[in-house]
């Protein structure tokens, strides 16, 4: 299938980097025309497909693929929506190779009157007369669900009498067959009030939003009412809603369509970009989306350059819009514009779906460049790290020293070695302190130094071109002393970690460095001295482990290193061997060793 498209070898990195989450793909030819539009549960297998196919498909579908130079795609929260803003899209840009166009009545709304007693029902027609819609539902199946639901809940009328508070003071209604079924309460003869009435439409509308925990809550209360008045059969009616109100999860995102025309704009951020997301909502439904990204060339602010892509894809995209959902508050103001910062509601969400969707195309791009260009991102951390440690060349080979030791017994250290920012397990070191008794990290580092360089020196071998210590100015000291003796100092640069602060010591100066917490140069610095730490342990531990088997455990006659090993594993110490019982002995190394060394600790004890 792929021989099919051209323009597939420039596909394919965008292929394989598409999240696999709900959204809507678009499909452009070589000329910028948009060829399909389509919506996906699963984005990066759906568009994969049809670049995976076998050789038997339609003509349509073979022409279609053929001509596809560039893929666009929107992430969303749920495939639902997926589906409503693949209508919008359709609607807008009538692309030649989808099937249908759906007209402005396709998908339902829940309606909720503009009139005293409101009536709630679903419709097709938004009619501009103060009246709430939510929706649009594009599962006929889950509005009435939705729906059925809030009759179970609440006793509503359905009747379409006008009644104003002079019809029912005139008494021009007389209650129906739904009253006496007990689904209405009589509002039509004065038997509910409006108060009432009006808040049982406002927990409804909270139902419809998705808060039902407020409704949840009450009917909790209700319910514990009912039941300490002796009203277990109430009780029992409460208890069956909010059951039936707990189970109920509305998935699809609510639109409202009050928000008629507004722009929303968000930015992330790095180092070297800014990536600003645009959304275009008309009446409540998204109608555009486009990311851009901007580059940094004189370190400019997030507030700068949202301002700069506001003025530009406004322009770009002919927008009218009176009113800006952003998340920070600009310096550049254009006159005659609302600028909204929401907080909550339906522009917060519009805002976070905004930013996800910004996040998404710089991590995308990013493995993208990795794909097309693997060695680009260890370039850009190599240089990164240049500058910040101040270095003439790039650190490409980074060897890291750890000291181990607990109370002075078993000292040694441990040397790890990164080359491109990543772990060269191949170059790793233990080292055995040999010269220095007792605990001494000082000492015990420039020992460490002195006979690794020593060595590289003689067998020729590549020296590093940063060395990094783990301690403050002590350690680093030490190291120094021993780099000094080679002749080697000024030639290898040299930095110590502090643990406690993240410090950074450089030889000369009191004063430590503080690189940013965020910056990839100190995730690598902590990689390397995490790594330092857990090799030199390892190594730490088992000396220890072996010196104090062969200490004790192998004095005994018959005993030697294998077995005691095998005590140890299986009962951890020493102290807790004493402790055994012969046949726990005998289990574990048999019948004869067992016995010797269940009698051995008997005679000493």
């Amino acid at each position: 299938m792929k021989t099919l498209n051209k323009y597939y070898q420039q596909l394919e990195p965008v292929i394989k980097t598409l999240p696999g989450k709900p959204g809507i793909y678009q499909y452009y030819d070589n000329d910028g025309k948009i060829l399909y539009i389509g919506k996906a549960k699963n984005l990066k297998k759906r568009v994969s497909s049809y670049f995976n196919k076998d050789v038997n498909i339609s003509g349509k579908l073979r022409v279609l693929v053929g001509k596809i130079a560039e893929i666009r795609h929107m992430v969303v929260d749920t495939e639902l929506d997926a589906l409503l803003l693949e209508n919008n899209l359709i609607k807008k840009y009538q692309p030649r190779y989808n099937v249908m166009l759906k007209d402005d009545k396709t998908f339902p709304w829940i309606c909720i009157k503009n009139e005293p007693f409101p009536r709630i029902f679903s419709t097709r027609n938004i009619i501009k007369d103060g009246s709430k819609y939510f929706g649009p539902y594009a599962s006929v199946r889950m509005m009435k669900t939705l729906l059925d639901l809030i009759r179970q809940l609440y006793q509503l009328r359905t009747c379409k009498h006008n009644l104003s508070e002079r019809n029912i003071r005139k008494k021009k209604f007389k209650v129906c067959l739904e009253y006496h079924l007990g689904n209405c309460l009589g509002p039509c003869e004065g038997l509910q009030s409006n108060e009432d009435y009006d808040k049982t439409i406002s927990e409804i509308k909270e139902i419809i939003k998705g808060n039902i925990n407020s409704v949840i809550g009450q009917l909790k209360g209700l319910m514990k009412q009912y039941a300490d008045d002796m009203e277990f059969e109430k009780a029992q009616t409460v208890k069956e809603r909010l059951e039936l109100l707990e189970r109920y999860q509305s998935k699809s995102t609510v639109v409202n369509p009050k928000i008629e025309n507004v722009d929303v704009f968000s930015i992330i951020t790095d180092d070297q970009s800014g990536y600003v997301n645009f959304l275009k909502v008309v009446n409540g439904a998204i109608v555009q989306s486009h990311t851009v990204e901007l580059k940094k060339k004189l370190d400019e602010t997030p507030d700068e350059l949202l301002s700069l892509a506001i003025i530009e894809l406004r322009e770009r995209f002919e927008s009218n819009s009176k009113e800006l959902i952003i998340p920070f508050k600009v310096k550049t103001e254009i006159p005659a514009l609302i600028y909204s910062i929401p907080q909550r509601g339906d522009k917060k969400h519009l805002l976070e779906l905004s930013e996800r969707n910004a996040k998404y195309y710089k991590i995308e791009k990013e493995k993208q460049l990795e794909l097309v260009d693997p060695d680009r991102h260890t370039n850009r951390i190599m240089a990164q790290m240049k500058k910040d440690f101040r270095m003439k060349v790039e650190p490409r080979h980074i060897e890291c020293f750890d000291n181990s030791n607990i109370q002075g017994d078993y000292p040694v250290a441990a040397m790890v070695c990164f080359k491109n920012g990543k772990p060269y397990k191949k170059d790793y070191r233990h080292f055995n302190i040999k010269t220095v008794e007792g605990p001494n990290d000082f000492a015990s580092m420039e020992e460490v130094i002195f006979r690794r360089y020593k060595r590289l020196l003689k067998e020729k071998k590549p020296l590093p071109q940063l060395i990094v210590i783990d301690g403050g100015k002590g350690q680093l000291s030490s190291a120094l002393k021993s780099l000094e003796r080679l002749d080697l100092r000024g030639n290898i640069s040299i930095i110590g970690i502090a643990k406690k602060l993240e410090e950074i010591y450089y030889p000369g100066d009191s004063l430590p460095l503080y690189i940013d917490k965020k910056s990839e140069t100190l995730k690598i610095v902590q990689q390397l001295r995490d790594e330092a730490h857990r090799f030199g342990i390892t190594h730490h531990r088992k000396k220890m482990e072996k010196g104090t088997v062969k200490s004790i455990l192998t004095e005994i006659d018959g005993i030697g290193y294998s077995y005691a090993q095998k005590l140890l594993w299986k009962f951890k110490s020493v102290k807790n061997i004493k402790k055994t019982k012969l046949e726990d002995l005998q289990k574990t190394i048999g019948q004869v060793k067992g016995k010797i060394v269940f009698e051995y600790f008997q005679s000493n004890i």
